[in-house]
């Protein structure tokens, strides 16, 4: 009978074992007798289990993938269904391992790395079945041959023989004799079926022939006439050996690099060859030849593996995963309970009561029926509206609810509306009729008063049924307001003030212990559930506080251990009912569990009370420093006894050294006068006997999962025991860390064979290979992501699992990085892999990253050593990178910080710690560590790719006193008096560079075709960005101090300024811009013109040259039909009697603007969007654009649409950006007409910009060009990320160069409609650059969507983007030389085809 140990970890079994243990200790058994005892009970329990557990389980699926390695069977099955008598599963996807049960798999074979197998399979008697499987093994020196005999009732002898090359007799094998004869061999069992395993070690045995017998009835069975035969084909079975050694050893140094190319002694380099063996047996077996293995191995190996290998493979290589899967995209309010967030009845609602007094709604729909409540404040007073469209009599039962939302109480009779009367506990009143021509609903408006309810429920009588919320009552909760004003007090989208308010109200009962806190946290949370994520935040914010300190965690109230898990229990239990129920609030969810423990009901909390009862009784330590934290342990446990109890282990584990408690102590928070403000006050300092070490260690390590599995929600080995015990709360314990032979035979579920490969290897986070460590627990994370996308049951500890594997893995990651070479890119690469994908499996929506993951797979394959194109693509994918990181943190800071700021003053939080809430929060989640990567990354892929670390976008060179920012827009209207150098920390493209400033340097990514970059080169100021934040910040260290700049072709000098800088200020003196005339327009007499009669004195240059490029034009070249709304339409449309008060409206406003207020920018924009269209100019823009064959408008919703678009384009002149920059050039802002030229929209794959002169070099002979994804808003307009930039010779087009790779995050697509573009007489003035002040904007939004560069064309299919690089290239040049001057234009790519929507001159 073959047993293993298995069982040993069942209740019985660890009750043996501590009990064999402490006979052991006592004397009173011998070590060898208690090793015999657990033998035999190995031996009983698999005995009872085969003999006497009747149930069986049916698994019916698809094989996917089988395997037979080393006596173990692997099947992976998809779409698997598990029954049982009684029930029945279904698995998407399921792994099962088999090991042979049998006294035969001794260490020493299960070391032997088996190689090629043969199988045969024999149909014989009464259903019996023979399979037989020949095996080599790894060296060479014998072949193995298992019967294995099932469905048999008795006992079958193996009566067999060898038969020799040439020969047709049976031999003996030659280690037991050389004569001719038999042998007999009885088979054994072995699980239900029967074994012989044979070993042959002469190579010139052909084959085994043999017959079977009967032991029992003395009968023979052979097959047919014959014998049964098996061939022995040696050379197939040791294949390997015709393997040249040199790949076998080029796979081995692959498998080693796969490993994270760890230091590995003798004994771990033979593995990784037997490995490779193995591997290349596999490939052998599937039909791929050795020529073929050679072609696609190109790996030197070094001598001695355990040495660092020269860089000569590509390291960040390994497997990608399909990341797309792993999509989290939550944007719309779920409620399982059928509310939504708004209704039409609502609405009906909200136009009967106003919309002004509003402060919440809520909608319930129940089969055919609707409800509304709607909360108002009138005066101060709260009052409810509930209406309904159900029919005839209809009754409201409700009742009020007082301190928690789920009280029933009578109202008090001053709050009881008409037709109402109190029965059986309740109010029942009577809805009111509410009819109009359209539509008829009832309604029952209730005056609360300020009462301070915090919510009612209710059902409703109609029809002679109770109508309820699918079985439970209706709940509205009611928000606070503020009664001195009569305003809700709500201030910000996430902040629920009501609820922090009332935190802040209970906060001192909270104090009194941790079950008065998760009590009060389980009420609040069921209370602010339905109200948006502002509820959630506000209490993660509450618990984070909780978790650093902030508040009392127990005074002067005594609360069992029981108590307290319980009470965590119910609040983690609310908190997986809101995961489930409310996918989008799981990014908040998550944060608050990796706040609190797990809790637990039944034994699980009382158990910290017993133990340690026990560890003192045991150890003989009743008294001093145990006893004083055992009286706490008794009273009021929490979190910090798991590092009290850690501290213990250490102080034993260092031999008594006590510095070793106290380190531990300092390192977690916890001080002398921490430990004495406990009501149970901590005091003394452990003292335990030397003779107690062992037990102590034993004893205080069980103790400590105890401890965790209640308080630490992020344990990694409390959280996998949990989730693998049958029941929720059973066996949780009675894990005692796992070995390899456990993990071999446990029976595994999906994702647990990554789970116990990790918590075997969890202290291999302290050895150096910690990025192997790494790519297992995110494994194990993508296993168990299916299952946390749509958990079905136990998602709590699902939840609490994933955590603390991403716990783990940040301490991995960022312990691996302290000896990260960020000069070896294929190193690099690995590890932002990992961690790519692991903050991938830990965010919500989380669509982008996920395409930047795909992105990085793609530059990792395509490494190349010192290649400036790969380092060009990576260096794009990283900025992405930091573009997304930056975006979550500001996000974060949005959501929270409000509350952080809100929760924190009214209770006392210290100033710090409110200033750094946020920043704690996104410090210690996963995208730390990337952003920690790439920024030390980013240098070498500068070096690599020639960039140095400045990007010139206007050259030159400057003299002024340094000046620090955060934002350029805050300061973009200030006079500088004397020369000065801005270093602006944000730029978006949009600003205006402040009079005065004759330097502009900034850490942010700017396009080169940007507002910003267009403004600084026309008037030749330097600006540039710089992305080495350590030259930045020595900069910022010289503020108020002058410097000097020179531009150079490897980017800036800068010096401290000096006298021999005279020449630079002069330069600076020199520039200031001397003002431009623009002459005013008339209008012509027609709202809408076609482009025949477009002329310079109708219409703007932008609209003029469309005409002039139309007619002269190859034809490969599309120009875009087009109309245009002539000078003084907008005045014309102003003095249309249907908008005289608009126009008074105005002319106030721009008298006040002249005066110098320029608050009234924004009010003149508001007026401008209220006028009405004349109906003289409705008319002609419908029938212009079907002459032209242009898409039409549609119907009134399209016109509405078209005439809103009109009207931004000329609220534009007034935008605060336009404005300032007419001031600053002293041009007339009231002589600006906007004529506006209406084109069809070209929805293309891509757009660009084309400058026919590089304004980056001022190289004439240079074509510089910017395209992007979709429309061209996103290259013109302050979109964040850098668009793909060439550069063409004019005197070769057909050969462009790639300067940069696309780091855009979004694109922007239309469906065919209509563009409306701003054509001012002020753009295209000489010496003053007006485009892209005024705005174009398209009659039907255009959809953002997150752009994928994985598989562009543009990147990664060289051929493609040469031809189209160059044939937009040839239609700048042909524009160029049209006109006689540098251009700069505007176009599109859609099918091919190139399309130039607009042209002028390059300034």
């Amino acid at each position: 009978m073959a047993t293993f140990e298995l069982y040993r970890r069942s209740t019985i079994g660890m009750c043996l074992t501590e009990t064999l243990d402490e006979m052991v200790q006592s004397g009173t058994l011998s070590p060898e007798l208690a090793i015999q005892v657990l033998v035999q009970f190995d031996k009983s329990m698999t005995e009872a289990l085969e003999s006497q557990v009747k149930t069986k389980v049916s698994i019916k699926g698809h094989l996917h993938t089988y395997r037979f390695c080393d006596n173990v069977w692997t099947f992976i099955l998809q779409d698997a269904m598990f029954k049982s008598d009684d029930r029945q599963e279904n698995v998407s996807r399921v792994k099962i391992v088999a090991s042979q049960l049998r006294e035969e798999l001794e260490p020493k074979v299960k070391k032997a790395a088996m190689a090629t197998s043969r199988a045969q399979q024999f149909q014989l008697i009464e259903g019996m079945e023979l399979q037989i499987t020949v095996t080599g093994s790894p060296n060479g020196s014998s072949v193995r041959a298992e019967f294995h005999l099932k469905n048999c009732t008795r006992t079958w002898i193996l009566h067999w023989g060898c038969i020799y090359q040439g020969h047709t007799n049976w031999f003996v094998p030659s280690e037991h004799s050389s004569k001719q004869g038999a042998l007999q061999t009885p088979f054994v069992k072995s699980g239900n079926a029967y074994v012989v395993i044979l070993e042959l070690r002469d190579p010139k045995i052909h084959a085994i022939e043999f017959v079977l017998k009967d032991g029992g009835h003395n009968r023979w069975l052979k097959q047919h006439t014959g014998n049964f035969r098996v061939d022995i084909p040696w050379n197939e079975l040791h294949a390997h050996h015709r393997i040249p050694k040199n790949l076998i050893e080029r796979r081995a140094h692959k498998i080693w690099d796969r490993k994270g190319r760890p230091q590995s002694s003798a004994h771990e380099q033979q593995i990784d060859y037997d490995n490779a063996i193995r591997e290349l047996q596999t490939e052998l077996a599937r039909g791929i030849t050795i020529d073929d293995i050679e072609a696609n191995s190109t790996v030197t190996v070094e001598k001695g593996v355990t040495s660092e290998p020269n860089q000569t493979t590509n390291q960040s290589h390994r497997r990608k995963h399909d990341v797309q899967k792993w999509l989290q995209k939550y944007l719309e309010p779920i409620n399982r309970n059928g509310s939504m967030q708004s209704s039409a009845l609502a609405e009906l609602s909200k136009k009967s009561v106003g919309h002004e007094n509003l402060v919440s709604q809520k909608s319930f729909h129940v089969r055919n029926y609707e409800i509304a409540a709607l909360q108002r404040n009138v005066k101060g007073d709260c009052r409810l509206w509930v209406a309904t469209n159900m029919a005839g009599p209809t009754v409201l039962h409700w009742g009020v609810a007082k301190s928690s939302a789920g009280e029933w109480l009578i109202p008090p009779p001053d709050v009881l509306p008409e037709k109402s009367q109190i029965v059986h506990g309740a109010c029942q009143t009577h809805f009111t009729d509410m009819s109009s021509r359209e539509h008829s609903y009832q309604f029952v408006d209730i005056n609360l008063k300020r009462g301070g309810f915090v919510g009612i429920q209710f059902v409703i009588w109609s029809g002679g049924y109770w109508i309820n919320n699918n079985g439970a009552n209706f709940v509205v909760s009611l928000r606070s307001v503020d009664i001195t004003s009569g305003k809700l007090d709500v201030d910000g989208k996430y902040i629920l003030k009501w609820l922090l308010d009332e935190i802040s109200e209970r906060e001192k009962e909270a104090e009194r212990s941790l079950m008065h806190r998760f009590n009060i946290a389980t009420e609040l949370t069921e209370r602010c559930k339905d109200e948006g994520e502002g509820g959630c935040i506000g209490i993660m914010v509450w618990m984070k506080f909780m978790a650093t300190r902030h508040f009392t965690w127990n005074k002067n109230y005594n609360v069992k251990p029981r108590e307290i898990s319980e009470a965590l229990e119910r609040f983690t239990n609310l908190m997986e009912k809101i995961y489930l129920q409310q996918p989008y609030k799981r990014d908040i969810v998550r944060l608050i569990l990796a706040l609190v423990g797990r809790g637990g009901e039944g034994d699980v909390g009382q158990r910290i009370r017993d133990e340690i009862l026990v560890i003192q009784r045991n150890n003989h330590c009743k008294s001093g420093m145990m006893e004083e934290w055992h009286q706490k342990l008794h009273n009021n446990s929490s979190a910090d006894d798991v590092i009290i109890c850690e501290a213990l282990l250490n102080y034993v584990r260092s031999d008594f050294r006590i510095d070793a408690y106290w380190q531990t102590l300092k390192a977690n928070g916890l001080t002398k006068e921490r430990l004495a403000s406990y009501d149970r006050a901590i005091v003394s300092e452990p003292r335990f006997r030397s003779d107690a070490k062992e037990g102590l260690i034993r004893d205080l390590t069980m103790y400590l999962k105890t401890l965790k599995a209640v308080h630490s929600g992020a344990d990694l080995e409390s959280a996998i025991d949990t989730f693998l015990s049958p029941y929720k709360g059973h066996n949780v314990f009675a894990v005692n860390g796992l070995s390899p032979k456990l993990q071999a035979h446990f029976p595994l579920t999906i994702f647990s064979i990554q789970i116990f490969f990790t918590v075997i290897h969890y202290e291999d986070i302290k050895k150096p290979n910690r990025l192997a460590i790494s790519i297992k627990l995110v494994d194990a994370r993508i296993e168990l992501h299916p299952a946390l996308r749509a958990p079905r049951t136990r998602a709590k500890d699902l939840l609490f699992l994933d955590i603390a594997l991403e716990s783990c893995f940040k301490t991995t990651i960022e312990k691996r990085l302290i000896s990260l070479n960020f000069n070896n890119p294929p190193e690099v690469m690995s590890v932002i892999c990992v961690v790519l994908e692991n903050l991938c499996l830990s965010t919500f929506d989380n669509e982008e990253l996920i395409f930047c993951t795909k992105d990085w797979y793609r530059v990792s394959e395509a490494y190349r050593a010192h290649d400036v194109q790969w380092a060009l693509q990576t260096k794009a994918v990283l900025d992405r990178l930091q573009l997304v990181l930056a975006d979550r943190c500001q996000h974060y800071f949005t959501l929270i910080q409000p509350t952080a700021k809100y929760l924190g003053q009214l209770l006392r939080v210290d100033k710090h710690g409110i200033d750094v809430f946020t920043e704690e929060v996104i410090r210690v989640g996963p995208g730390a560590v990337l952003s920690t990567l790439v920024n030390r990354f980013d240098p070498s892929l500068r070096k690599i790719a020639n960039l140095g670390c400045w990007q010139v976008i206007s050259s030159a060179d400057a003299y002024g006193y340094l000046v620090c920012v955060n934002e350029l827009i805050v300061i973009q209207n200030k006079v500088y008096s004397k020369p000065t150098v801005i270093i602006a920390s944000k730029v978006t493209g949009e600003e205006e560079i402040p009079d005065g400033v004759v330097a502009v340097l900034t850490p942010s990514m700017i396009d080169v075709l940007s507002h910003v970059s267009i403004r600084a080169r026309n008037s030749k100021i330097c600006f540039a960005t710089c992305f080495d934040q350590n030259v930045l910040r020595n900069l910022k260290s010289k503020e108020g101090r002058a410097i000097s700049i020179h531009t150079k072709s490897t980017g800036l000098v800068i010096s401290d300024g000096n006298n021999s800088d005279v020449s630079v200020r002069h330069i600076y003196i020199s520039s200031v811009p001397r003002g431009v005339i623009s002459k005013g327009k008339k209008f012509c007499g027609h709202y809408v013109i076609s482009s025949k009669e477009f002329t310079e004195e109708r219409v703007g240059s932008k609209s003029f040259n469309i005409k002039f490029l139309r007619e002269r034009v190859p034809s490969w070249i599309k120009i875009p039909t087009s109309v245009a709304l002539p000078f003084g339409t907008f005045e014309y449309a102003l003095s249309d009697d249907s908008n005289k008060d608009v126009a008074r409206r105005i002319y106030a406003l721009k008298d006040s603007l002249n005066r110098g207020d320029q608050t009234k920018l924004k009010a003149i924009q508001e007026a401008i969007l209220q006028m009405n269209a004349p109906m003289a100019l409705r008319n002609e823009l419908m029938n212009k654009l079907r002459n032209e064959r242009m898409p039409s408008l549609g119907d009134e919703s399209g016109w509405n649409r078209s005439w809103k678009a009109i009207k931004k384009v000329w609220a534009s002149k007034w935008n605060e950006r336009a404005y300032v920059s007419c001031k600053k050039t002293k041009l007339d802002h009231d002589a600006i007409c906007m004529a506006m030229l209406i084109q069809e929209v070209i929805c293309g794959e891509y757009a660009f910009v084309i400058h026919t002169n590089n304004p980056v070099s001022g190289d004439s002979s240079e074509i510089y060009t910017e395209i992007v994804k979709g429309l061209g808003e996103t290259l013109v307009g302050a979109y964040p990320g850098r668009s793909m930039s060439f550069i063409t010779k004019k005197t070769n087009l057909k050969s462009p160069t790639v300067i940069s790779y696309p780091s855009k995050r979004i694109g922007l697509y239309s469906k065919p409609s209509i563009i409306f573009r701003s054509d001012s007489n002020n753009e295209d003035l000489e010496g003053y650059a007006g485009a892209g002040l005024y705005d174009s904007v398209i009659m039907d939004e255009a959809e953002e969507v997150v752009v994928d560069y994985s598989r562009e064309p543009l990147i990664v299919d060289k051929a493609f983007q040469v031809r189209l690089f160059s044939a937009i290239a040839e239609a700048g040049n042909v524009i160029e030389t049209i006109y006689g001057c540098p251009q700069d234009i505007e176009g599109v790519v859609k099918g091919g085809h190139i399309y130039v929507v607009q042209a002028r001159p390059q300034v």
